[in-house]
């Protein structure tokens, strides 16, 4: 079907495009006195090229959108919720809690800048972009990472089946409870990394901060650097390969870590059972 296209026009109505399908908006500001809310709304198949989003909830219960280019300021807030098929890139994305419960999500080529973004989100795919905020994907699931940087607080919580490459995060607390995630060829910067965690892996990863990698069921380390790390290790149980110096371990639950030098191996009971190789 031919969809209709709308170029040039501001728009700040209260649900401005409620319902609209089969749409191309081009050049539109939602923006103005009126201060609407919800432009898009419970909307399908529509692509905004090169708009700018100046009010609240633009995105909401929509269907295979495609936004391309324009920006989100810092007062779009909530831009996209429960949204499904969504392809966003070359997008400013500044306001805060955007992309919460969506699936099936693209992005491209963005700039983030956004608190608490991309909460249980299903299926995202995440290329080339730079992120800042706090409590970044939490409880999201089935993600894919792709040269990404990320500055910000307690990232990646709770996620699931997700896999990370290229990817440079700077991020405390990141990774906790995650489960059944890989991250390789990778830097992940930050204290208390991944505590909790389950079946995760990095691979030809640097790893930099202390206290990492604790609590952790079934981890697994392959040729990763440790920069910084100190009390490694604590109640988990690990299968690592690591290649540079490490300042402490502490009371490796189970399974063995191979390393070429450590300060100190900490072991405070019969109960932990973990092997350290060096050499």
């Amino acid at each position: 079907m031919k969809k209709t296209l709308i170029e040039n026009g501001r728009y700040d109505e209260e649900r401005a495009f409620y319902g609209a399908h089969d749409l191309i908006v081009k050049n539109v500001a939602i923006d103005g006195e009126k201060d609407g809310e919800s432009a898009f709304k419970e909307c399908r198949n529509v692509d905004a090229i090169d708009c700018f989003y100046n009010l609240r909830y633009p995105f909401w219960h929509d269907t295979n959108l495609y936004i391309s280019g324009g920006e989100m300021t810092q007062f779009c807030r909530a831009s996209l919720w429960y949204c499904n098929h969504v392809k966003i890139e070359n997008v400013k994305m500044h306001g805060i809690k955007a992309l919460r419960e969506c699936k099936n999500v693209s992005i491209n080529n963005c700039d983030i800048i956004s608190p608490e973004f991309g909460w249980s989100v299903d299926n995202m795919d995440m290329k080339n972009t730079s992120v800042v905020g706090e409590y970044f994907m939490m409880r999201s699931k089935n993600l894919y990472f792709d040269n990404v940087s990320l500055n910000g607080k307690y990232s990646f919580q709770y996620i699931k089946e997700s896999n990370f490459e290229n990817c440079n995060f700077d991020t405390k607390d990141a990774f906790w409870h995650a489960k059944n995630v890989t991250i390789k060829n990778s830097v992940v910067k930050g204290e208390y990394l991944a505590w909790y965690s389950e079946n995760v892996t990095f691979e030809n990863c640097k790893i930099i901060g202390t206290q990492p990698l604790c609590y952790c069921k079934n981890l697994t380390l392959k040729n990763c650097q440790m920069i910084d790390c100190d009390l490694a290790f604590e109640r988990s149980d690990v299968d690592a390969s690591i290649t540079t110096h490490v300042l402490s371990v502490k009371n490796i639950k189970s399974g063995v870590v191979r390393l070429p030098s450590v300060d100190e191996i900490i072991c405070d009971g019969k109960e932990y059972k973990g092997e350290v190789i060096v050499g």
